[in-house]
């Protein structure tokens, strides 16, 4: 998922004191194995950090890549691709699934992520599930998931071994760890990274209708949370003639806090579009569309907590409630994430480390929302640090 005011999927930073830290890293040489120059140059693209020692490390072996679109064959029909391939691939190819989002795989974050590891050599293939574009969330998603990573590994030129890497972002990460426990991936995915996703599906919407996490603690979650689970529960809240007009509202209002990011004049319209849609409604579905508008988490969550564990009551929706992986897993998240918090990564990697190796980490470098700030030398150690990890794995 991402979010009005995102920065770009993999990092958003303090750009100048993280060119500072990466400087003092390079003069105390601790990057002198490739594998590790090869996170820090990932990490400096995304951070599209600019400078004479940044652009270096930025373009260290990187090269050229061909874009072309696909169709990859799923269970449920053919779905639209891209495939990203280097001139020269280097590394194991990479199905990179973005989250929940109406622009699919041209969603400029999701492109820019894609870009970034094929300029690095590894070919990418950006699978678009149908779902994704609607804003729902369905036991669909882990089945197109697992159905075009096992596509790819059987592709002779884009997995030599036979095997892929699974990258998904926000709720796509969980369900690629869902996927990738499926038998028909077992000897075909060698690991998987689950960027700011969850582990348990109800726990997080119950977070996003409440703001209670399990310890007891409490955090104020993001409205665009709440506003997602409403679309997905229309049909138990309003009467049968109410709930695709219901819809189209909530999707205008999603419409336009994407745009928010890139056009501020073409959101603000397309707000009002949302607000006149709230007032041909009928009641009570008029009333939940204002709750969307003025984006009142106080009063549209409550409403919203009842439904949550039906929707999300399928497994398959849920790595804390699908078989494991056997291959390693990886779990990046925002320290200060308010959509699905850092708890659900740090909760399932405690799920998994019986079955499979677990590699996470919660860094304040990353977030759903936008976060700017001096950073820290050891949170850029440890950033690159997981991704050299996870590009070698």
């Amino acid at each position: 998922m991402h979010l009005r005011g995102a920065p770009h999927p993999m990092i958003r930073a303090a750009r100048r004191s993280l060119a500072a830290s990466l400087v003092a890293l390079l003069a105390a040489g601790l990057f002198v194995v490739p594998g590790w120059l090869q996170g820090l140059s990932l990490v400096v693209r995304a951070a599209g950090m600019q400078g004479r020692v940044e652009t270096a490390l930025a373009d260290w072996r990187t090269g050229p890549f061909d874009v072309s679109d696909v169709q990859v064959p799923t269970r449920h029909g053919p779905v639209r691709a891209r495939l990203y391939r280097p001139v020269t691939q280097r590394g194991r190819t990479v199905v990179l699934t973005s989250g929940v989002h109406a622009d699919g795989i041209d969603e400029p974050r999701l492109v820019k992520l894609a870009e970034d590891l094929a300029m690095g050599g590894q070919a990418v293939l950006t699978p678009e599930p149908p779902d994704l574009l609607r804003y729902e969330i369905t036991p669909r998603l882990p089945d197109i998931i697992e159905d075009a990573a096992v596509w790819a590994a059987s592709q002779a030129d884009l997995a030599p071994d036979g095997k892929v890497n699974l990258f998904g972002i926000s709720f796509s990460g969980g369900l690629s760890v869902v996927a990738a426990g499926r038998p028909a991936l077992q000897d075909r995915v060698a690991a998987t990274l689950s960027f700011g996703g969850h582990g348990d599906l109800p726990r997080v919407l119950t977070f996003l209708c409440s703001g209670d996490l399990p310890d007891g603690s409490h955090l104020a979650p993001h409205d665009y949370g709440v506003v997602i689970i409403l679309l997905n529960v229309a049909e138990m809240l309003v009467p049968p003639e109410q709930v695709e007009p219901l819809r189209a509202g909530i999707r205008t209002f999603l419409r336009a806090s994407h745009q928010a990011m890139v056009d501020g004049r073409l959101a603000a319209e397309t707000f009002a579009k949302a607000r006149d849609l709230q007032a041909e409604l009928p009641e009570p579905a008029a009333t939940l569309m204002g709750y969307v508008n003025t984006r009142d988490v106080a009063a549209l969550g409550p409403r919203l907590l009842p439904f949550v564990k039906t929707f999300a009551a399928d497994p398959a929706l849920s790595p804390e409630r699908s078989p494991p992986p056997t291959a390693p897993v990886f779990l990046l998240h925002g320290a200060g994430d308010t959509v699905i918090p850092a708890m659900e990564s740090s909760r399932l990697a405690a799920a998994l480390r019986p079955h499979t190796e677990v590699n996470a980490l919660a860094t304040p470098l990353i977030t759903h929302a936008e976060m700017d700030g001096p950073q820290a030398l050891m949170d850029v150690l440890r950033l690159v640090h997981f991704w050299a990890d996870l590009l070698d794995a």
